[in-house]
């Protein structure tokens, strides 16, 4: 299996400083600064880039699993919303909520549910954030 990789790099002070985030495929690059990241302001943050693949895996590993079972997914959309706290001196990542809307021919919602709850729970990301509280709100459209 491949090793991924991405790079960030931070120039100047924390308050006015600015970054840049790059993904080693080259499929994106973006800024980030203190306003992107606790604040509203323009530009990226590591939370918005964790949720983006965490998104991204748990639509993959759904898939995944229901066309196992024999179902056919016309399409898996997933949100995740990475909430992030203040945690003594420092932050820290409190709560990842993922919502799902899949579109699958010929499944019950208990049959989907089972496999939604198995993708939470299995998928590479989820896994790897395992010690974050991971919520789901996973529907049938």
């Amino acid at each position: 299996m491949p090793t991924r990789e991405a790079n960030a790099v931070w120039n100047g002070k924390l308050q006015d400083g600015k970054g840049t985030v790059k993904l080693g495929s080259g499929a994106f690059e973006g800024s980030y600064t203190v306003p992107s990241r606790f604040e509203s302001g323009n530009g990226t943050n590591p939370e918005e880039l964790l949720g983006a693949s965490h998104a991204g895996c748990y639509s993959m590993q759904l898939a995944a699993f229901l066309s196992e079972a024999g179902f056919e997914p016309e399409s898996v959309e997933t949100t995740a919303k990475v909430t992030l706290d203040k945690d003594g001196d420092g932050f820290s990542i409190s709560k990842i909520a993922l919502h799902t809307k899949a579109k699958v021919p010929d499944i019950d919602e208990s049959t989907f549910m089972e496999h939604a709850n198995k993708a939470k729970t299995n998928c590479p990301i989820s896994k790897a954030l395992s010690a974050t509280d991971i919520s789901l709100d996973a529907s049938l459209i």
